[in-house]
């Protein structure tokens, strides 16, 4: 059996404490009451009890740390080294609609740095958990990531937009290309199980756009302490405030990021239709 960190197990009670009433509402998700936040975008009372039973437990424990949450946003601590980013419920649209594949995501940032992740996903009853430099672990097994050397062999992770952010095409260009060059591309619509299943190397790779902090900070963490690699698009560490993630093994880093790339620069460089509103110079004789 692991023996977990003082951190760690604040983390795992607050998750597993959270978790029941998920699992409770999951089974009547009928029943739930839905506002909605945006388009596509869905709040339930399910999340936001989730969020209350998180943040008491979390601030029980330790009373001056920060907080960012992803319905409440941030609260800052009076410890200004510590900050908890946390989603109670990432894959809120697959939890509402029944589909068993969503997950509590907890982090703790110290000075700036992730050093602890969290992913439990309770239907399945997977604890992915990870502190810097002690390794990643899914219950009571180390994690590692996959080994695969070619792209062309790889199974890629990624999510794709909804809403506004849908109507930009530059999001959608990378995906053919990804298509083409791999085994295969899932979108499971859950950020922060698909980088704790980077760790496990139940994916080979993940990629998206416009990520928040509390979708990935987790996850970070936990391909990292698996042995993998996490960037931004450009090979930078701007992931948490760009929101883009591309994360891999070390072998499959380097021409994932390059082929995401090449896609974007491709679609930047095609020419445009015409669209209606345009101006249209008549032909000269």
């Amino acid at each position: 059996m692991v023996l977990r960190s003082p951190i760690l197990n604040v983390m795992a009670n607050a998750a597993l404490k959270a978790a029941r009433g998920l699992l409770r509402d999951f089974g009547e998700v009928e029943q739930l009451q839905v506002s909605v936040k945006g388009p596509g975008e869905f709040v339930s009372t399910a999340d936001l009890r989730a969020e209350r039973v998180l943040k008491q437990e979390l601030t029980r424990a330790r009373p001056g740390y920060g907080l960012l949450f992803e319905e409440s946003g941030e609260t800052p601590g009076s410890d200004g080294r510590h900050r908890w980013i946390v989603d109670p419920l990432d894959g809120t649209t697959n939890f509402l609609h029944g589909i068993p594949h969503f997950a509590i995501s907890i982090a703790l940032e110290r000075d700036g740095e992730i050093v602890a992740g969290l992913v439990y996903d309770p239907v399945r009853d997977e604890m992915y958990s990870g502190e810097k430099g002690l390794g990643a672990y899914v219950n009571d097994r180390r994690l590692r990531v996959s080994a695969r050397r070619h792209l062309a062999d790889a199974v890629i992770g990624t999510g794709l937009p909804y809403g506004p952010p849908a109507r930009d095409p530059a999001c959608l260009a990378v995906l053919p290309a990804v298509m083409a060059a791999t085994s295969g591309v899932r979108r499971m619509g859950a950020a922060a199980l698909d980088l704790a299943y980077v760790a496990a190397g139940r994916f080979d790779g993940f990629w998206e756009f416009a990520t928040a902090p509390w979708d990935i900070a987790a996850g970070l963490l936990l391909v990292r302490e698996a042995g993998g690699y996490v960037s931004d698009l450009s090979g930078g560490h701007t992931m948490l405030t760009s929101g883009d993630v591309l994360a891999a093994n070390d072998h499959l880093h380097l021409p994932l990021a390059a082929l995401v790339r090449e896609a974007l620069r491709a679609f930047r460089a095609a020419p445009r239709p015409a669209t209606g509103s345009e101006k249209v110079e008549p032909a000269r004789p």
